[in-house]
């Protein structure tokens, strides 16, 4: 069974594909982190070695079992952030990383009918490591899937887009996250509504924020950080952007979640200013945006959200994360926010 939810015309397309023996040699999954990607590559790994033949995966049988536990000899993840015990963080998916995995598959399967690589966090791919997966797109063994994980496919060299069926995840509709964590997750109707709305469509990060309390409380960590930082001097600010660009260093997605955090109250700020407070994202600081709004013109709010966006894609092309970070602070409008 498919274990990915939301994304029933990515499942539709899939199954057509798996029943009539059609499927790429490599797709691109596409879409916002905790939207499904790695659960929707799974699946997809379990589909193609499955013993119950073509068409959804059992999950049951030991191929599909021993897939989900992550102990299969033919499917490999590569992604940042993991590394051995005790080493250095990985921050971009290397040469040596392609090479030695493509080395790997390039045998028989092992223990299953396909290998699968998964790529998750494609877009940190070195352009020499995607040029050296560049080959294998272009001339795949026919036991070989590669799945490439992205929420930014435009990171991507576009030879090799060009070369992988894409699927787009979409987020999930707010009603259909409550529902699941209330009907699946035992979650409080008011708690599961707050976790919907904040989730912004992702249903594993709602998953996740459910089990793990931390997680809400270092959002409220970050929102009083950017609070401060919108009050602060230009020296409070440099420092702040120093500290976010030494997260950066180790761990780049978490240093983007954060500029997409500035980002949500940001455009919420917009939002306050046109009298569209019914789609707020931070609806539990309303009163605080409704204040930061009266001290903003318009204009100086939507030249802030592209500056946002300009730092977002400046880091997504290897820019100075200290040079492009103090950038931003210099642009960011002096306000005053209540406590």
């Amino acid at each position: 069974m498919w274990q990915v939810y939301g994304q029933d015309h990515i499942i539709r397309q899939l199954e057509a594909s798996l029943t009539e023996g059609r499927l790429a040699h490599a797709y691109l999954l596409v879409g916002p982190p905790h939207v499904g990607k790695m659960a929707l590559a799974i699946n997809l790994a379990q589909a193609v070695n499955c013993l119950e033949g073509a068409g959804a995966p059992c999950g049951n049988c030991a191929q599909c079992t021993r897939i989900s536990q992550g102990i299969h000899a033919d499917v490999r993840v590569v992604a940042v952030g993991s590394n051995e015990e005790g080493g250095p963080t990985r921050t971009v998916i290397g040469i040596d990383d392609v090479k030695e995995v493509l080395r790997q598959v390039n045998l028989k399967p092992f223990e299953g009918s396909r290998s699968v690589v998964i790529f998750d966090g494609a877009e940190s791919m070195s352009e020499e490591a995607a040029n050296a997966l560049l080959k294998t797109l272009e001339e795949p063994p026919d036991q070989v899937m590669i799945l490439l994980l992205a929420h930014d496919e435009d990171a991507l060299l576009p030879t090799v887009r060009s070369r992988c069926r894409r699927l787009l995840l979409r987020p999930v509709a707010k009603d259909l996250v409550v529902s699941k964590l209330v009907n699946d997750y035992q979650a409080d109707p008011d708690q599961a509504e707050n976790l919907g709305r904040i989730s912004r469509g992702c249903l594993g990060w709602a998953v996740d924020a459910l089990a793990n309390p931390e997680i809400l409380e270092e959002r409220e960590n970050q929102l009083a950080r950017l609070s401060e930082v919108c009050r602060a001097g230009l020296s409070d600010r440099f420092s702040y952007a120093n500290d976010l660009a030494s997260t950066f260093s180790r761990d780049r997605e978490s240093a983007r979640q954060v500029l997409y955090l500035w980002l949500r109250w940001w455009r919420d700020l917009l939002l306050v200013k046109e009298g569209a407070d019914e789609y707020l994202h931070h609806t539990d600081c309303t009163e605080e945006l409704r204040l930061q709004a009266t001290q903003l013109r318009t204009v100086q709010v939507v030249n802030f959200i592209k500056s946002l966006n300009q730092t977002l894609e400046a880091l997504d092309h290897n820019a100075s994360p200290r040079l492009a970070l103090e950038l931003l602070m210099l642009n960011l409008p002096g306000v005053g926010i209540a406590t």
